[in-house]
């Protein structure tokens, strides 16, 4: 379903969200939890994976940037 894009390793921390930012870098924020604010993101891996439209890009569970097609229109 999903392919691996670029190798990273980024080892998680709990209580983080990690994501692929509109640069292609990855960036974490701290979970926002009990009506507290989550904060200012932080770039961890300058990857530069340049997006194609039509897919998910994310941070897979081996810290690498994976990418989905994303079902669109299906009835």
């Amino acid at each position: 379903m999903a392919e691996k894009v670029k190798k990273a390793g980024v080892k998680k921390k709990k209580g983080y969200l990690y994501y692929v930012d509109k640069q292609g870098d990855i960036a974490a924020v701290k979970m926002a939890r009990g009506g507290k604010a989550s904060g200012k993101p932080k770039k961890i891996v300058k990857t530069g994976v340049k997006k194609e439209s039509g897919y998910l890009y994310f941070v897979d569970k081996k810290g690498d940037v994976a990418r989905a097609k994303m079902a669109r229109g299906k009835k």
